[in-house]
């Protein structure tokens, strides 16, 4: 069990983390020194913020990061909690951009991404701190594409990490504990939803959660309804992350986390009843039990994010305008 589960299991979450982590540092050296100001400046109404928060989290392939950032703004008095309430919609949303990404099943991809982007990081070393050619080695897109390949490293990594992870499906399958999950989870969706959330708070990664589910749904391991309700629990356990983050903060900034909590924990009490259309509808649109699943995250997250957003313009939000 020890080789055929635990280490598989281990070494590619740590390889996972490793590419995401690289993706996360890359992406954010690029956009780093503008993100600041356009989370401050665009943020006037909750839907520019939602519109910046969704592109913020896509490009910094973290929603726990764009959380964290604004958490910390509003500790430092730099802008007030409800001009976040909109980047907290957009988080959610920005974040399916991984999942999708994911689900296009392009895992044997990763080699030829490693490669190819380690090739482009030797090019930049050497014609930038080798000055193989002079000419070349002060030239403005050698920066870019150095971030730009380490990214795509990192991406390789977490698919490399994701194989490594789905791999143990056949094995986990003749598991009691597997069965004994199942048995239980057919019967109530909320086993699901509470394995989702544990695992995501203890591993402190969603996208790891979920793509795991897409490799068991894949192999026939799990039914396509328990998996999502896997995912509708992983989204509450990314809640975690931004709660510890508000810990010996601002009263503002512990609102930051609480808004985050309420808009996950309630989209998953609205949508554990409607799990069964949800898998309906994502089963009609996918083209594979993996993208199903992803699916399922995107259409979950966006209509959660639709639904809360009329109500960040309540003129009750005004007096935590100083909190």
């Amino acid at each position: 069990m020890i080789q055929s589960i635990v280490l598989p299991v281990l070494i590619g979450f740590c390889v996972f983390l490793c590419g995401m982590k690289l993706m996360e540092l890359a992406l954010h050296r690029m956009a780093g020194p503008y993100l600041s100001a356009m989370l401050h400046k665009s943020t006037a109404t909750p839907l520019r913020g939602m519109a910046v928060g969704t592109a913020t989290t896509a490009v910094l392939q973290s929603s726990t990061a764009v959380t964290v950032i604004s958490i910390g703004f509003v500790n430092a008095g730099l802008i007030s909690f409800p001009r976040t309430l909109g980047i907290i919609l957009g988080t959610n949303i920005g974040t399916c951009l991984t999942t999708e990404l994911i689900g296009l099943n392009i895992g044997h991809a990763a080699v030829p991404m490693l490669v190819a982007s380690m090739l482009a990081w030797l090019l930049t070393a050497l014609l930038g701190e080798v000055r193989l050619l002079p000419r070349l080695g002060r030239a403005a897109w050698l920066e870019p594409v150095r971030s730009i390949s380490v990214a795509v490293c990192g991406f390789g990594l977490v698919l490399a990490g994701l194989t490594m992870m789905q791999s143990i499906g056949p094995y986990l399958q003749s598991s009691g504990l597997f069965d004994w999950f199942l048995e239980h989870a057919r019967s109530s969706l909320w086993w699901g939803l509470i394995a989702g959330a544990a695992l995501t708070a203890a591993v402190h990664s969603g996208a790891a959660v979920i793509g795991m589910v897409m490799g068991f749904v894949t192999i026939g391991a799990m039914p396509p309804e328990i998996g999502v309700s896997i995912v509708v629990g992983a989204n509450v356990g990314t809640c975690v992350t931004a709660l510890l983050a508000s810990i010996g903060g601002t009263r503002g900034g512990q609102f930051v986390a609480l808004a985050h909590i309420s808009l996950n924990v309630g989209g998953a009490l609205l949508f554990l009843p409607l799990i069964g259309e949800l898998t309906a509808v994502t089963g009609w649109l996918a083209h594979s039990a993996s993208s199903q699943i992803a699916h399922a995250q995107t259409i979950f997250n966006i209509v959660c994010s639709l639904i809360a957003l009329p109500l960040c313009y309540a003129k009750f939000w005004r007096r935590f305008d100083r909190a």
